[in-house]
């Protein structure tokens, strides 16, 4: 059997009509940048989200940089963030002249709260967490920082599309929040997208600038902006997947519940899930100490496995000038040499979980 990491056909094929429908709406619409689409997806997504305001952006990447920016964080200012994350999370701090400060993650995959306040200096001027695979950080504690120190809260919120915390959906904690909609995450578009959200009527108009050659008006370029617009194609598609959000979730809780139940294999570690949290499952990652044996094993049985951030951002190349060494977090750097991820997504069958859960066993 031939299982792929990945296969987006199935959800496709699964709402093809409403996405075709959607598609063919803004082709003969002949409006295709800030539209009439994106006003509809910034308002359910808003709605979804429970939140005033949502900003359509052009991706991931652009939505954490430009809410950094609309925060007024740039050269000379430190933003603490977890070491486990995708390169973005790092480069969306860099690139606004600011400098990203590591501390090591927890037991979680999140940020570890217990190490950031050894590293706040007078520089400081945010914390970025990121709820990754689908898991939520500690907020409660990550915010009492946060007001003791003045600091403002950024979530990198890419891969956790409807998870929670304690009740409360995480990306409404912070002073703004950042989404990808990379066709794989749980809310995806068909190529490029990205959302700010947020409770501010200052952050919401500056990011609104910022996305959009920093002006308001038309030739009016009151800041020093960029060209970041979620397209009208794009909007309408996500829009069609935010509707089907909750049920994508509800599959992926259920397969990694099978996973969770099926595989025991005394090798193959299933990390816990933080108490008091709704986890989405964007990816399912569990941990090995022989992970690329077992990755070979498992590609050799014809199911592909991914390893996500084999390289903590601290050891990477574009970093090696801030002066981490190879040791400094070691939570991260294990998840770096022992994590993989096991195929979760919409469509996966019954008889392909089980086929990697006996190969796994």
């Amino acid at each position: 059997m031939k299982i792929d990491f990945a296969v987006l056909e199935r959800q496709y094929n699964k709402y093809q009509t409403e996405y075709e429908e959607a598609a063919l709406r803004v082709l003969r619409s002949g409006w295709y940048i800030l539209g009439n689409e994106l006003d509809t997806f910034e308002k359910m997504y808003a709605e979804y989200m429970g939140v005033k305001y949502c900003i359509g952006v052009g991706n991931g990447l652009d939505s954490l940089r430009l809410a950094l920016t609309a925060l007024g964080i740039g050269k000379g200012d430190e933003v603490i963030v977890q070491d486990n994350t995708f390169i973005a999370t790092a480069l969306a701090i860099s690139e606004n002249g600011a400098t990203p400060v590591f501390v090591d993650a927890d037991e979680f995959f999140g940020i570890d709260p217990k190490k950031i306040e050894a590293v706040i200096s007078e520089k400081t001027k945010a914390i970025m967490t990121v709820h990754l695979y689908g898991q939520p950080c500690e907020m409660d504690t990550i915010l009492e920082i946060a007001h003791k120190h003045n600091l403002k809260v950024v979530e990198d919120c890419a891969q956790c599309h409807g998870a929670l915390y304690k009740g409360k959906k995480c990306g409404t904690f912070g002073d703004a929040a950042c989404f990808s909609f990379y066709p794989m995450k749980p809310i995806g578009a068909f190529g490029d997208a990205g959302a700010v959200i947020t409770n501010s009527d200052e952050v919401d108009e500056r990011v609104r600038m910022l996305r959009n050659y920093g002006s308001k008006v038309k030739y009016h370029h009151e800041l020093l902006g960029i060209n970041s617009r979620m397209d009208e194609i794009q909007a309408a598609i996500t829009s069609v997947n935010v509707k089907h959000v909750n049920d994508g979730n509800a599959e992926r809780k259920a397969i990694a519940d099978k996973y969770k139940a099926g595989i025991n294999n005394p090798l193959v570690k299933i990390p816990a899930v933080r108490p008091e949290t709704d986890h989405v499952y964007h990816v399912f990652p569990v941990l090995c100490e022989k992970r690329d044996e077992l990755v070979q094993y498992l590609a050799d049985a014809g199911i592909h496995a991914q390893i996500h951030y084999p390289i903590p951002c601290h050891m990477a190349g574009c970093y090696k000038e801030l002066g981490y060494k190879e040791g400094q977090f070691p939570v991260a750097e294990g998840y770096g040499k022992h994590e993989m991820s096991l195929p979760i997504y919409v469509g996966l069958t019954d008889k392909e979980i089980n086929y990697i859960i006996e190969t796994i066993n």
